[in-house]
């Protein structure tokens, strides 16, 4: 590690600005700098900005270009075609954009690059549209405003999926300098940038317009809070609102595109701090309920007004309020496909399943991420098996039309403003929806509890707590029989003492089922220094579940000591 900090230190061509803040570093803030290199997993890279070799700087997204690049350069269309480039609000991320399109102009790869800042489904949406090779997004989603990052995606708009990525670290582990990148662009290769705008959004706006099952439905009974936490979402989400006729009044607060975030707690609608500013606004006109999305416009949550209080939705909950709603509308309207299928997670609750399966639909799971999904909707538009109606993920991630194959929280607001309205026509609220739903198929309660453990300490304690739970033999969590237990690493399923073949590719994941049908699921975030642990709780009202939860996360952490 020394070795490296010198070269870092005495390197010519290290950029001025992060060799002033390289002599300013103290020794841990070296250490946490510099012990790795930032890594590239299969969603791409994401950290912390600033110098060294594990932070996201000028010389390390030169880096992951450079291979990227490479990698592209396997597909000869790529230098006809091209790939698409979109950026966030954060820090440095039109700066990042901007040095990824020259890093593949040095590869003679055309870019098109937005001109201001976009939605991440945006991006997906201009890949397919523009016919790219490729994309590439600068952002760090729902991340604190100290981290950016930077994703890549094949030529369906779907990140790429763990063997084609495996291809980019690849070429990411010959590469032993980053430093010793330089780009110098000859005129030819300048051109090779172009710069897009409303020629993509307008068809952007057009495809999410018609997404609606009711469009002639009268909506102006419905009274909505939007916030978009300073991020990417203001611009499509209100245009989509305003030319589809749904009501709505803007946290004016978090409109700015400020990278400092400076008038939200948290930019991620996961938490409930998120919402305090749009709720404060939502008692003061009275409002049916708030949205909100996170900055790069992928996820977004819901807090409902119900018996004059506002309630925080789970991403779970909502994925099967809105698979009720258009299920039941398309049957009504006759505009089920056949052969209908929804995807979810490995990590998302049972509900929704249950009540897809009510309608004659069938969910098919996949590992944590939406580019599992997306080749899943590859897979069925070559095959024509089954038909798209919907997929989503626990964390706010939905889905409703494929032509973006990522999350799509434009096209999620457009769905929840038809299905709150439709409901209020009807007298209820989604609360009310959702414990009509807990009546027909019993009680669920879904949580997810954090574990963040920050550093090389910390990354290390998260792989010696999933080596626990993946070699310990546990009985039971509160006195319910562990039934089974699911290894994705290993690719395992152990149930009555025999064990038997998981058709997944290999993911950090344990999952253990209990003897009542609850389940919960171990795995390491992604994209945090987080060990994160799901729940799906069953009962038969909502104390018992509640109580139940709690004596199984009890339970789990004595094996966390």
């Amino acid at each position: 590690m020394e070795k490296t900090i010198n070269h870092w230190k005495n390197h010519p061509n290290l950029d001025p600005k992060l060799r002033e803040e390289l002599n300013r570093l103290s020794e841990s803030e070296l250490k946490d700098a510099f012990y790795t290199n930032l890594e590239f997993g299969t969603a791409g890279m994401r950290g912390l900005l600033g110098v060294g070799c594990n932070r996201l700087n000028i010389h390390t997204i030169r880096k992951a270009n450079v291979a990227f690049a490479r990698y592209l350069s396997q597909y000869p269309n790529v230098f006809k075609t091209g790939v698409a480039i979109a950026y966030d609000n954060r820090y440095m991320s039109k700066e990042f954009a901007q040095e990824s399109a020259n890093v593949l102009a040095s590869f003679n790869i055309p870019s098109y690059v937005f001109t201001t800042l976009r939605p991440t489904p945006e991006l997906s949406f201009a890949v397919r549209e523009l016919g790219c090779e490729g994309g590439i997004v600068i952002t760090a989603s729902h991340n604190p405003k100290e981290y950016n990052g930077y994703k890549v995606y094949d030529n369906k708009g779907c990140q790429l999926i763990p063997e084609l990525i495996d291809q980019v670290i690849h070429e990411i582990n010959k590469i032993d300098d980053e430093l010793a990148i330089e780009v110098n662009l000859s005129d030819k290769q300048k051109e090779l940038i172009h710069w897009i705008d409303h020629e993509i959004d307008e068809v952007y706006i057009k495809r999410v317009l018609a997404i609606q099952n009711r469009p002639e439905m009268d909506k102006s009974n419905l009274n909505l809070v939007f916030t978009p936490q300073h991020g990417t979402a203001l611009i499509p989400v209100t245009e989509v609102f305003n030319k589809a006729g749904y009501p709505y009044i803007l946290v004016d607060e978090q409109c700015s595109f400020d990278p400092e975030f400076p008038n939200t707690k948290s930019p991620n609608p996961e938490e409930k701090v998120a919402y305090e500013k749009a709720i404060e606004l939502a008692r003061k006109v009275n409002a049916d309920g708030v949205l909100s999305t996170d900055p790069d416009a992928d996820r977004v949550g819901i807090v409902v007004k119900h018996n004059n209080e506002y309630i925080l939705l789970t991403g779970n909950q909502t994925g099967s309020i809105l698979i009720e709603y258009l299920l039941k509308t398309k049957t009504q309207l006759n505009t089920l496909p056949k052969n209908p299928v929804i995807f979810n997670t490995v990590v998302t609750s049972d509900l929704g399943e249950k009540i897809a399966n009510h309608y004659g639909v069938s969910v098919e799971k996949t590992l944590t991420g939406f580019k599992f999904i997306g080749e899943k909707i590859a897979k069925y538009e070559q095959t024509l098996e089954k038909n798209f109606v919907f997929g989503y993920e626990e964390s706010y991630g939905y889905l409703v039309e494929p032509f973006v194959r990522d999350k799509d929280a434009i096209q999620a607001c457009l769905l929840i403003a038809e299905c709150m309205s439709y409901y209020k026509h009807e007298g209820l609220t989604l609360v009310d929806v959702l414990n009509n739903l807990y009546q027909r198929f019993g009680y669920h309660h879904e949580d997810q509890v954090s574990l963040t453990l920050k550093g090389s300490e910390g990354s290390q304690k998260i792989k010696s707590i999933l080596n626990h739970f993946r070699t310990s033999l546990i009985s039971d969590f509160a006195g319910l029989k562990v039934v089974g237990k699911e290894d994705y690493l290993l690719g395992e399923k152990t149930k009555d003492g025999l064990k038997t073949k998981l058709d997944f590719p290999p993911s950090d994941v344990i999952k253990y089922y209990l003897e009542d049908g609850t389940w919960l699921a171990i795995r390491p975030s992604g994209t945090e220094p987080k060990c994160k642990f799901y729940f799906c709780v069953l009962g038969k009202d909502e104390v018992e579940v509640k109580e139940k939860f709690s004596s199984i996360n009890q339970a789990l952490k004595i094996h966390l000591e």
